[in-house]
């Protein structure tokens, strides 16, 4: 039971230290550049959107589906995604945090 627990724990925080990753990159991102005119500023703005891409993604998709545009199953998907995204770069944010001690 303690070891469910545990992982269960590292699952829910490297979720949210995904999101947190994703949301402050988009962001700063978006604080900081227009949109890519340029190919160096779109190849900058791809590298940009791998870790801030389940941010955007779930912003855009709730955006979608308040306006209809999108339906349950389409919303639930793209949160899905997110959510998998999110997680993913969580365990690469622990996983660099565990090697450099």
């Amino acid at each position: 039971m303690d070891k469910l627990l545990r992982d269960l724990l590292v699952l829910f925080f490297a979720t949210a230290a995904g999101l947190t990753l994703s949301g402050i990159s988009a962001n700063l991102y978006r604080l900081a550049a227009r949109k890519p005119a340029s190919r160096p500023e779109s190849m900058l703005y791809y590298a940009v959107m791998v870790v801030a891409g389940p941010s955007v993604l779930a912003e855009n998709a709730t955006r979608s589906f308040r306006t209809k545009a999108c339906s349950r199953m389409g919303y639930a998907f793209a949160l899905a995604i997110s959510t998998y995204w999110s997680f993913a770069l969580g365990l690469l944010i622990l996983s660099v945090c565990v090697h450099t001690r």
